[in-house]
């Protein structure tokens, strides 16, 4: 192992899981979440920061700011860290507790938006507030994650090449789509490939990134309130919406053979399994990338009190009920959410 003296320079990513096993399709999963950030995000922040750096933008006296729903805002927290930066994330309502305390923990400020914009979700109200903030006083610095070349290259130098790297005969890479900049960059990539490679976007039921109504959407990662300024569609071939309640289902599953993930991961592997099952697959190399762990969810995707307050009983398995009943009292020990069953819709 390596010895550093920053924590951003160690990213682990060359680990991939073999999901046949537990799905019973042939898909391999890149972990994305084994780094001091805990996530992909790693990859973007530590591209934008230094782009900043290299043009000048960022000073002694600078303050970072950037709209994130949680896992930029904590690779920022620890890059402003260990850099000397202040760092303020503008974030809302659906932010983990666990994932605010971490970034105050690494001596981040976070401010929380609680106001829905036009199309129903946080993010217009979130780049307002940034927009305010940096128009009231020049030391703000806002990296735009949303914009930022940066976000994308970050991937296109990284995320494609490691994936390549391990299977050389890829066929389709199933990529979940928030900004789109890991989208974009891993599919940049492998356009000019030695091979073609069919491009999966995986998107959230009530994201309009793609087109669509807006709907409520509780766990962050994926899905935006707009359409992401770094989508380009013509680098994808097709998109996957998953609705929320199979991205649960896909995520206690996993959980139940030992892989705990967050809930993006449960996105993109419920779109994949189910982007599968509708294709002639046989004898394809599939891949899909998990962007975080799942510590950061116990409280939410993992917890019976929240998911029947959001979706209700017909969030459990029919024939099993959740280790803690919704009022706290202690019940029968048994597996909760979705017994075995793929995140089908």
């Amino acid at each position: 192992m390596p010895v550093i003296s920053a924590p951003h320079a160690f990213n682990e990513g060359q680990l991939f899981v073999d999901l046949e096993p537990v799905l019973g399709c042939r898909l391999h999963l890149k972990c994305e979440g084994f780094n001091f950030a805990g996530s992909v995000k790693l990859k973007a922040a530590n591209e934008m920061v230094e782009a900043a750096e290299r043009d000048g933008l960022l000073t002694e006296d600078s303050i970072v700011v950037e709209s994130s729903s949680g896992n930029l805002g904590v690779a920022l927290s620890m890059i402003a860290a260990s850099k000397g930066y202040r760092f303020l994330c503008v974030t809302d309502s659906r932010c983990n507790l666990s994932t605010r305390l971490l970034m105050e923990a690494l001596g981040s400020e976070v401010h929380i938006v609680a106001d829905l914009d036009a199309n129903g979700g946080f993010l217009g109200k979130r780049i307002e507030y940034v927009r305010a903030l940096c128009a009231s006083d020049d030391r703000y610095v806002w990296l735009s994650q949303y914009t930022n070349a940066g976000n994308w290259r970050a991937h296109y130098r990284t995320t494609g090449p490691e994936i390549a790297g391990h299977f050389p005969r890829l066929d389709v890479l199933f990529v979940g789509a928030g900004t789109t900049g890991t989208l974009m960059g891993c599919a940049r990539y492998f356009r000019q490939w030695h091979r073609p490679v069919r491009i999966v976007a995986v998107d959230c039921v009530g994201s309009v990134s793609f087109g669509g109504e807006p709907g409520r959407r509780m766990i962050p990662g994926l899905g935006m309130s707009m359409r992401p300024p770094l989508l380009d569609e013509s680098y994808v071939d097709d998109v996957v919406r998953v609705e929320e309640v199979d991205t649960i289902r896909t995520c206690h599953r996993l959980a139940r053979r030992g892989f705990l993930f967050g809930g993006s991961t449960g996105t993109v592997v419920s779109g994949a399994t189910d982007w599968l099952a509708r294709h002639d697959t046989g004898g394809l190399t599939a891949v899909a990338i998990a962007p975080d762990l799942g510590e950061r969810y116990l409280d939410t995707i993992y917890q019976a009190n929240w998911l029947q307050d959001l979706y209700g009983d017909e969030i459990f398995d029919p024939e099993e009920v959740p280790a803690t009943s919704p009022r706290g009292k202690p019940t029968e020990r048994r597996r909760a959410v979705g017994g075995d069953r793929g995140g089908q819709h």
